[in-house]
């Protein structure tokens, strides 16, 4: 039987998740805005659409030459690397920290280098891109505590490699390290998820509100030692293939599409 202070603290508890999901909600929507977040991508460039190594807009003869891209330069095309004006010729690999950080800019861009499955590819992120000026806000539903939700991890024995579609209609490998189960309304489900190196998880998945292309992501924290992990649907994101064409996010992979209606976290982007 619960008692009258049991319930008042379960109260106090559900106020606190609801303030500390609209504080992330807040920091989620300036990561979403920021100079260089996922709005400012102008475009991603495939080498491999490109054998003579001119990218449409971008300064510079880019070229592939085993695990390194190699950037060749003028100092008309008003390039820098590692902050310092550049001319002749340098050898890149990819980026892998923050966009800001990436080695190559013109002007305020970022020229970042990236390489998928062999391919190599350049993408322009512009603080003065049109979908950051027209951005207004993330459509939330606000924060309901049926959706907070305590799950197991069930680690696979080996990690499982699927083919998934991507948003740019290409098919490439998705790594699934486990899968995290919950119920929903005393039903059990279960989502295959991503184990990232810090030990998080990531989740692409679908639910009965979805279309065929829509979809999001879950991003829970490590599991416990037991194997207990939180899934908070309440902070489901939208990829960030929903706020520029030129991300290539997967879609979920198969078994990922809930078969109910999750009326919970980011719907949509809302413009000017």
């Amino acid at each position: 039987m619960t008692t009258d202070t049991q319930k008042a603290q379960q109260v106090q508890q559900v106020r606190q998740a609801e303030q500390e999901w609209i504080r992330w909600h807040e920091e989620r929507t300036a990561t979403v805005s920021a100079p260089y977040g996922p709005l400012s991508l102008a475009g991603t460039y495939w080498l491999s659409d490109h054998p003579e190594g001119r990218i449409p807009a971008v300064p510079g003869l880019w070229r592939e030459d085993g695990e390194e891209l190699v950037l060749t330069a003028a100092a008309e095309d008003g390039l820098t690397v590692d902050g310092k004006p550049f001319t002749g010729e340098v050898r890149l690999t990819a980026d892998r920290g923050a966009i800001e950080t990436s080695r190559v800019a013109h002007g305020e861009r970022r020229l970042v280098v990236l390489v998928r499955e062999g391919l190599w590819a350049v993408r322009d992120f512009d603080p003065d891109s049109a979908a950051r000026k027209t951005f207004q806000a993330v459509e939330a539903t606000p924060y309901d505590a049926r959706w907070a939700l305590t799950g197991t991890f069930r680690p696979y024995d080996a990690t499982r490699s699927v083919r998934v579609e991507n948003a740019d209609g290409v098919e490439r490998g998705l790594d699934l390290g486990g899968e995290i189960a919950f119920e929903v309304d005393g039903t059990e489900h279960a989502l295959q998820v991503t184990v990232e190196q810090d030990g998080s998880l990531w989740a692409v998945f679908a639910d009965a509100t979805s279309g065929k292309s829509s979809f999001r992501f879950l991003r829970p924290a490590a599991p416990a030692e037991d194997g207990s992990v939180t899934v908070d649907l309440n902070r489901a994101v939208l990829p960030p293939c929903a706020f520029a064409d030129h991300f290539i996010c997967p879609f979920p992979p198969p078994g990922n599409t809930l078969p109910v209606a999750v009326e919970a976290g980011e719907r949509n982007r809302i413009d000017n």
